[in-house]
């Protein structure tokens, strides 16, 4: 399934408090890959794993073409990472409208790709400035913290090795998706992304997993292959104020929990819980600054217009004296002391980040 879906909601009568989102990586799915493969147990919709410590919060999973061949049996995504990134803000924006909770904070959960996307996608929200796309913007805007799995920050040399098995032994007419080269050692496409998420960290709460154990792969002519599919080194790039820990599973095992004693499990709803206690305030006073910020350049936007226009009147041919009192008026609608006040508040959301 693509698209927003919803796995648990509050129970009738509780107000929802947070939106945590769930992001699968490549040849994922929204249910798959948080599900446990004894057990059949997914752990974000489960009674007695995510709801059971988190109760007054939206629990989302968006889904996406993240097939990389054809022969997954699926037809490969032909879309870029920035063309998901962007159709996930308009997904999850179009979905807290509806349901209500545009101005609710928002905590990411990312497994592999997943992550790359999510980043893009809050870089893409940041720059949505204009008024007519503003609930783009709050996307960026309610983003309280992300968590990544295994996310290959720095790149991953499974996506070259995988290329070449496709290249070496890909039947004829054999679809591939542009996804896989994204993902490769030294990518300018990861390079660029990481480099402007790196200027939204002081705004974000961010934890770091990696694998802890080696993915075993078996190959075509009992070919197998062991090895870590995204190293620490890439998982959890050193970056202050973050935090980073290991899971003991492989890549794909690090989001699946069968039990709620689980040693990952415990990591992450630990900080699940505390990010999503801090998080309404923090939210709260940035949407608070956001709409002063927003009045604040209107005001400016406006002051401006009238000053140019005023000065065009006043000099404008023939009308001297009346131009010159037309001119006075239209500056008047701006006082001196609410040019003050925007001033005053235009230094105060900047020594504050500014979340406009």
């Amino acid at each position: 399934m693509y698209g927003i879906q919803e796995l648990y909601r509050p129970p009738e009568g509780q107000e929802t408090e947070i939106d945590i989102v769930a992001v699968h990586g490549l040849g994922g799915g929204v249910r798959r890959t948080w599900t446990a493969r004894q057990n059949k147990v997914c752990w974000l919709e489960d009674a007695e794993f995510l709801p059971k410590y988190i109760k007054n919060a939206r629990i989302l999973a968006w889904g996406y073409n993240a097939s990389y061949s054809s022969l997954t049996g699926e037809n490969p995504s032909q879309n870029r990472i920035h063309d998901h990134a962007h159709t996930l803000v308009a997904n999850l924006a179009a979905d807290r409208r509806l349901n209500g909770t545009s101005t609710k904070p928002i905590i990411f959960l990312c497994h592999s790709l997943g992550g790359i996307i999510v980043k893009r996608a809050l870089s893409y929200a940041q720059t949505r400035t204009a008024h007519k796309v503003s609930n783009d913007r709050l996307i960026f805007t309610c983003t309280y913290a992300v968590l990544f799995f295994g996310t290959p920050h720095h790149g991953t040399s499974w996506a070259n090795y995988l290329t070449r098995i496709k290249q070496l032994g890909a039947p004829a007419g054999m679809k591939k998706s542009d996804l896989l080269g994204a993902l490769r050692l030294e990518s300018e496409t990861l390079q660029n992304i990481t480099d402007y998420f790196v200027a939204l960290l002081p705004h974000l709460r961010v934890y770091f997993f990696w694998e802890q154990e080696p993915t075993t792969v078996q190959l075509a002519r009992g070919a197998v292959v062991r090895d870590f599919v995204v190293p620490k080194e890439s998982a959890a790039p050193l970056h202050d104020n973050t935090e980073r820990a290991g899971i003991a599973a492989d890549h794909r095992g690090m989001v699946k929990f069968e039990t709620p004693q689980a040693q990952g499990f415990r990591l992450v709803i630990d900080a699940l819980m505390r990010y999503c206690e801090e998080a309404p305030g923090v939210v709260g006073q940035r949407l608070v600054d956001a709409a002063k910020a927003m009045e604040a350049e209107r005001r400016r936007e406006a002051l401006e217009t009238l000053r140019v226009y005023g000065q065009a009147v006043a000099a404008g041919p023939g009308a001297s004296g009346q131009g010159v009192e037309r001119a006075d008026a239209f500056r008047s609608l701006v006082t001196m002391e609410e040019r003050r006040e925007m001033d005053k508040e235009g230094a105060s959301l900047e020594r504050r980040g500014g979340w406009l």
